[in-house]
């Protein structure tokens, strides 16, 4: 059973929800439920996923979102001595990994995963991610698996919103 939070966000959610179910235009419901819950103290990001957010288009809804309508404490700074640390040990686990091929491992060490992981593991915060759990695969290091090797818990964003207990009302 996933507690039920706080929860730490994964670039993928918000990339996946604007691009799919969650569209600015279609159900604009789930991105102000974001910035509730975080206001309740109960969902966050940290500032890679922020960078990797605005690396987007500035005209794309979810760069002007995350600029216009997200307070900046949403997203937490990972720049603690404590979770530098747990981040150490993550990067060295996937380096010495032998299930991973090298350009994988170099992927990684390139992206914001390993610092959620982190963050969540130092702070006790569930991630919240699209990604599934693979213990075969080879050519990527997928979050859960990192979660899993470092016993933080990893849900997808369905169990989150459940948890949280968010409805979309309809409004004519």
């Amino acid at each position: 059973m996933i507690k039920s939070g706080p929860y730490l966000i994964d670039a993928d959610v918000f990339i996946q929800a604007k691009n799919q179910h969650y569209a600015f235009s279609i159900c604009p419901g789930f991105w102000d439920s974001l910035v509730g819950h975080y206001e309740t103290q109960d969902v966050f990001s940290i500032d890679y996923i922020k960078q990797e957010l605005l690396r987007g288009d500035k005209e794309e809804d979810l760069v002007r979102w995350v600029k216009k309508k997200v307070p900046k404490e949403f997203f937490l700074t990972t720049q603690e001595d404590n979770v530098i640390e747990y981040y150490k040990s993550i990067m060295l686990w996937v380096q010495r990994s032998v299930q991973f091929f090298d350009s994988a491992k170099a992927k990684f060490a390139t992206e914001a995963d390993g610092w959620l992981a982190a963050y969540a593991k130092v702070h006790g915060y569930v991630v919240v991610t699209g990604e599934q759990y693979r213990p075969e695969v080879r050519n990527r290091v997928p979050l859960p698996n990192v979660c899993k090797a470092f016993d933080v818990e990893c849900c997808e964003v369905f169990r989150m919103l459940s948890n949280l207990q968010v409805q979309f009302e309809w409004e004519r």
